[in-house]
């Protein structure tokens, strides 16, 4: 960053680290002891919808190595009503280690073929005793983390004292997006 950019008030923007999704299982402890709310197991990497060999050969690829791994649920590719894509990885609700895995190998192998400008964000789902939903949702051009609570119904409307009770809950255990405007929705996202 620049003298000019401290002069205008412009800061530089974290970029993806991959690495940060680890920071999953730990924080997902801290949130079930504040909060109640317990892995599902399902995890998600959301994309703008890509067509083409190319992709095809990354889809593949992702697929091979994730199904690779017997007796689980295979990876599925779905498109949102956004015209979004998702890659879904299904496992036992105890297994989030195993599912920041597939979230992580699917953004690095999308990543490494060259497809990272089209990553947007990944999650992880869950739920407490009550049948509240909960997404953890990493921001993958920002580093960034934040909480996505739907509100049971058919009307789009999220519970946001209860966003920001998560923010409190995960600010020593993951690096939370500061900028609210930021914490977009993600109706109709798998798993949730």
């Amino acid at each position: 960053m620049g003298l000019l950019d401290v002069l205008l008030g412009r800061s530089r923007v974290v970029g993806p680290d991959l690495d940060r999704l680890f920071a999953l299982p730990s924080a997902a402890v801290s949130l079930e002891a504040a909060a109640g709310f317990r892995p599902t197991g399902q995890g998600a990497v959301c994309f703008a919808t890509v067509e083409g060999a190319a992709f095809e050969q990354t889809h593949r690829e992702i697929r091979a190595l994730l199904d690779a791994d017997a007796g689980r649920t295979p990876v599925e590719l779905s498109r949102d009503s956004y015209g979004y894509s998702w890659l879904v990885t299904r496992r036992s609700p105890d297994e989030l280690p195993l599912v920041v895995n597939d979230v992580h190998a699917v953004n690095s192998v999308m990543e490494a073929d060259g497809f990272g400008p089209q990553l947007l964000c990944s999650l992880a789902a869950f739920r407490d005793d009550d049948g509240r939903r909960l997404a953890l949702v990493y921001l993958y051009k920002r580093g960034t983390f934040y909480p996505f609570a739907p509100l049971p119904g058919d009307r789009q409307r999220r519970d946001n004292a209860l966003e920001l009770r998560v923010r409190a809950v995960l600010a020593g255990e993951l690096p939370v997006e500061g900028d609210l405007g930021r914490w977009f929705p993600v109706w109709g996202a798998p798993g949730l």
